[in-house]
């Protein structure tokens, strides 16, 4: 025997019947309109079910930032968490400079200069600033890191509380690389460098922890704040990208293990200040603009004025970014330990190569905080002949 479903309205309405006060009809009305309204509550809630379960899909599909440290941390047993703890501090700095970058044609809180120099007697733009501070303000709060330094303060900063002292990591930043561009819409960045500290732990950091050379890293990255943010970084087993996806607000690893093509057609250099280089700089270019059907040239010309932004183009599609010494910069101008030494050790994990045209950039002693180097970077091929040609010309 079937049982037909009653009408929501009936069901409801013999629980409201007994109350005499009320008139029938007005009843079914009043109920008929809750029931409309809870019809309608369910269909937002579907919606946001779906919305949910879309969510949960791409999460499925994009492994995040927060699970790739995860994953790799399971794999050595020793380990504390206390390198991932840093890695997300810097992943928190990532988002809020992305937030601020983003708003930076609608402020002028972010834009132009700050109208001070830092140590480098270079214009100090007001995002280099809120950069510097921002990191330093999210390491602070880190008991993994004992000191700090960046390209826009004079000295090491020193973390000296118990916590910092117990701490066994350093960091070395340059906060916004390229920030000269950011007035005008161009691709800008982040790049961090760190090391295990070598004074005991339970003193102060000194400054020797910084002057480590870039072998002994344990960690580099950058971020690249453009169509797209995305946090590059090694831990010295090979080089992952992860998108930033503001929806979601997570990174979501978008490029494994990442790898230089060994020879490229790309070649990335200021050519305005072409009468200042060394000899073997300048039979270099002329090489990249000769033509030359067996060896695919000339090779093309990009340079944006941005280490981060020229380096990463060069990563994914191969090519040579070159910051040469020069008349007015006889010991190059790129700083050996805030950009030289972490962009190197990403070039190498990703099969490049980076030199000072001489002498590989990761094994070069730093003898002071801002140290300058000249630099030649990525495609090991290309890396190759530029050294050819300065051999050639020493």
């Amino acid at each position: 025997m079937s049982h037909k479903c009653p009408k929501y309205e009936d069901v409801l309405l013999s629980f409201f019947l007994p109350i005499k006060s009320l008139n029938e009809s007005v009843l079914k009305i009043t109920l008929w309109k809750i029931f409309s309204i809870a019809m309608h509550s369910s269909a937002i809630i579907k919606q946001l079910n779906i919305g949910v379960k879309s969510l949960m899909t791409r999460s499925n599909i994009m492994k995040t930032l927060g699970q790739f440290i995860v994953e790799k941390q399971a794999e050595y047993p020793n380990a504390k968490g206390e390198l991932s703890g840093i890695l997300s501090s810097i992943r928190l700095v990532a988002k809020i400079i992305h937030r601020d970058i983003n708003r930076a044609g609608l402020t002028n809180n972010i834009i132009g200069g700050s109208g001070v120099e830092n140590v480098q007697g270079e214009a100090q733009m007001k995002l280099d600033l809120f950069a510097h501070n921002t990191m330093k303000q999210a390491l602070i709060s880190r008991e993994e890191v004992a000191g700090f330094a960046s390209e826009e303060e004079e000295n090491i900063v020193i973390f000296d509380t118990e916590r910092g002292r117990n701490a066994k990591y350093v960091i070395l930043t340059d906060p916004l690389d390229g920030s000269s561009n950011i007035d005008v819409n161009v691709a800008v960045g982040t790049i961090f460098s760190i090391y295990r500290r070598i004074s005991p732990v339970g003193t102060p950091v000194t400054l020797e922890d910084f002057l480590q050379p870039g072998h002994r890293q344990v960690a580099a990255g950058y971020i690249v704040y453009g169509s797209s943010t995305m946090l590059v970084y090694t831990t010295g087993n090979g080089v992952n990208g992860f998108t930033y996806d503001p929806s979601l607000g997570v990174f979501c690893l978008s490029h494994e293990n990442l790898q230089i093509p060994q020879d490229g057609r790309i070649y990335s250099i200021n050519e305005g200040q072409y009468l200042k280089f060394p000899q073997g700089v300048k039979k270099y270019i002329k090489y990249c603009q000769e033509v030359d059907t067996e060896t695919h040239r000339p090779y093309a010309s990009r340079y944006i004025g941005s280490l981060v932004s020229d380096f990463h183009r060069n990563m994914l599609k191969g090519g040579i970014y070159i910051y040469p010494s020069a008349t007015n910069y006889p010991n190059g101008k790129l700083r050996l330990l805030y950009e030289g030494n972490p962009m190197a050790f990403l070039a190498e994990q990703a099969g490049g190569k980076a030199t000072d045209g001489y002498t590989r950039i990761l094994d070069i002693q730093p003898t002071e905080l801002h140290e300058r180097v000249p630099l030649f970077i990525g495609s090991k091929e290309m890396v190759n002949k530029a050294e050819e040609f300065m051999q050639e010309s020493v």
